[in-house]
């Protein structure tokens, strides 16, 4: 059995869940998320205790049983503590600034690259070169962050451009001299 499926997920204080069929809910003092999850997976409630459960035995379920259960705890942890993620900007005249509801990078490129925040997510700038993106739903958190760090990722001859905090950039030998006889 899947050693992930098969844990537990407490609620914490707050958090209410909905169980209608397929669709689950959950609403806590962050926001509110739901989700349509596959037949094959079944969740029970149990005072303050989910578990997620397959219905056969067959491969499809016990490859979703894990994931299903992964998706429900990130959706509880989203309403009640939000997720975040942040970003560098390393480079000479590299910055970030925001602009109603676009962030607006100067990473290097003629004009200013504009990226659109989508609802549900929080971007903030600290300093001119760290973006902070938060928000309740994880997998938007970080496709968020993804797409803003592929408009210049990290390139490994200097060292410039957009990477995740205390993400590590394996830097190469650039070009050696000519060889003297």
């Amino acid at each position: 059995m899947s050693r992930i499926g098969r844990r537990p997920i407490t609620l914490p204080a707050k958090v209410e869940i909905q169980i209608e069929g397929r669709q689950i809910s959950v609403k806590g003092p962050k926001g509110q998320l739901s989700r349509s999850l596959p037949p094959l997976i079944s969740v029970d409630q149990e005072a303050q205790v989910l578990t997620v459960s397959r219905v056969n035995e067959s491969r499809p379920a016990r490859q979703l049983h894990g994931l299903c259960r992964t998706l429900v705890a990130n959706m509880v942890d989203g309403v009640s503590k939000g997720f975040e993620r942040k970003l560098e900007l390393v480079g000479v005249g590299y910055r970030a600034s925001i602009q109603g509801t676009q962030l607006i990078l100067n990473v290097g490129y003629s004009n200013p690259v504009e990226i659109p925040f989508p609802p549900g997510i929080q971007i903030a700038v600290e300093g001119n070169t760290t973006i902070v993106v938060s928000g309740i739903d994880k997998e938007l958190v970080g496709n968020t962050a993804a797409r803003i760090r592929a408009t210049r990722p990290p390139e490994p001859y200097k060292g410039k451009g957009i990477r995740y905090q205390g993400e590590q950039v394996r830097r190469k030998a650039g070009k050696s001299g000519k060889a003297k006889k």
